[in-house]
This record gives C-alpha cells, sequence and structure tokens, in this order.
C-alpha cells in the first residue's frame, strides 16, 4: 500500500501510469483503467487531497495546484519512479501542466482527457461553482444537480453522486478555485514528450475549443474524440478510452 494512491501492478522496465481524477471524482474512477493495464504497467491512480477519501481534510490554505503536483510527485517517489506517464482528466490535466513546470524531466509522457490550459472566465466560473455550492448547503445536494450536468450515461449517475459526497464543502471550495483559475497555455510550446489530448463527444465543460487550443499549443500533440461519452470519458466508455491510452503509450517506446 502507498499513502495517497490506489495501486496495481509492479514494476516492469516501464515507465508507471499516474492517473490523476477531476474536481468531482476521487481517485476511484480511475479503477476500469487500473483493472486494464494493471497487468502490464504498475499504475497509480493519485487521491488528491481534500478530495474527501483521506481523513481528516487538509486545511483548505493548503489545496493549491502546487500542492496537488506535490501529491503526485510524493507518490512517484514512493514507487520508485523516476520518469511517468500522466494520465489526467479535468482538474487533473491542469495537475499535468502543474507538473510539467515543476518536474519536466520526470515526466515520458501525458494524456489530457476533459481539461483546458486556460478555462475561458475561469475566476467568475469558479465562483458561480462555489455560490451553487454555497446555496446547496452539503455536498450530496450540489453533486445530485452537478451530475446531470456532466453529460455521463445515467448508469454512472450514483458512483458520481457518491464522489462528490464525500468532500468537505470547504475543501470543495478551495479545489474548485484552484481547478479553475489556472493559466498554462505559455508552457505549451515547452512540452517536448508525447501528448494527447481527448475529449468525450458530450463533455459541455471542457468544450472542442479548449482541447484543439492545447493540441495545436503542444508540437507533434494529437486530438482525439470520445464517442458515447461526457466529461469523465474514462468511466464514461472505457474501453475507447483505454485504446486511446494503448496508443499513447506505444509513442513512448
Amino acid at each position: 500500500m502507498i499513502a495517497g494512491a490506489r495501486v496495481t501492478g509492479s514494476p516492469k522496465g516501464k515507465p508507471p501510469l499516474l492517473f490523476i481524477h477531476g474536481v468531482g471524482s476521487t481517485a476511484a474512477i480511475w479503477d476500469y483503467q487500473l483493472a486494464a493495464f494493471g497487468d502490464d504497467y504498475l499504475c497509480a491512480a493519485i487521491e488528491l487531497r481534500g478530495n474527501g477519501t483521506q481523513k481528516p481534510d487538509p486545511d483548505p490554505t493548503l489545496i493549491t495546484r502546487e500542492g496537488f503536483a506535490h501529491d503526485v510527485l510524493a507518490v512517484a517517489d514512493a514507487l520508485g519512479a523516476q520518469r511517468f506517464t500522466i494520465v489526467g482528466c479535468s482538474l487533473g490535466g491542469v495537475v499535468a501542466f502543474e507538473l510539467w513546470r515543476q518536474a519536466r524531466r520526470r515526466i515520458a509522457a501525458m494524456l489530457l482527457l476533459g481539461t483546458f490550459a486556460r478555462y475561458p472566465d475561469g475566476e467568475r466560473f469558479a465562483e458561480n461553482v462555489s455560490a451553487q455550492v454555497r446555496e446547496a448547503a452539503n455536498m450530496r445536494l450540489f453533486g445530485e444537480r452537478r451530475a446531470v450536468q456532466l453529460g455521463l450515461p445515467p448508469s454512472r449517475l450514483h458512483e458520481t453522486i457518491e464522489q462528490f459526497a464525500c468532500k468537505s464543502v470547504e475543501c470543495f471550495l478551495a479545489s474548485t478555485q484552484a481547478t479553475w483559475t489556472g493559466d498554462y497555455r505559455n508552457l505549451l510550446s515547452s512540452i517536448n514528450v508525447p501528448v494527447l489530448v481527448s475529449r468525450g463527444e458530450r463533455d459541455g465543460v471542457a468544450t472542442q475549443p479548449l482541447a484543439e487550443e492545447i493540441a495545436s499549443g503542444i508540437p507533434g500533440a494529437g486530438l482525439t474524440t470520445i464517442a458515447d461519452a461526457g466529461h469523465v470519458a474514462n468511466a464514461d466508455n472505457p474501453e475507447a478510452f483505454n485504446e486511446q491510452l494503448l496508443k499513447l503509450i506505444a509513442q513512448t517506446g
């Protein structure tokens, strides 16, 4: 067991796969991928600070993009992984950019799913989400309202609501601020590892222009759309997502 992660597989001479969840999810959102890739790769789904699965909750002032990146690096160090492939969804993609800023030599490749280098009017968006959380007064009710906006299949509604519900209001508000207010556009041209940018076809949060902005800014980056999926495409259509991840891995040798 490694604190702060769900781990499968064992070292096999290949860069481990580190999976980073979004602001409304927990590391359990990657269980499909841990099962699919654990036989061939060392895999770790990171439990970011303040996501509700690790108690007690941290001081909300410690919930920052920089802190999230430190969580990933702490797991990588515990695994003995000098280099790794990052697979990030939504906030997880934002954390991937922050990792590139902090520790780019350790990154072998990146799959960026349903994410953005800069969210349009992100500060106002974060304020609106925060207002909805405060109005709901608890994370379960907010999760019930938010889940229907994510374009996910009905079979995933319960899972999604439960992942929202395990978080505290204070930590979620801090995570919301961290998720939507960064700007990593000036880093894009410096990214020189294999990158695949992907999004679910029903994703109304991370739109196609935001995916295109990332892909056009990173030299050689690929751009794909996953059918029958919304914002969290790795869970909505895991088979199609896993095929995309395999293609990226093949580029890393």
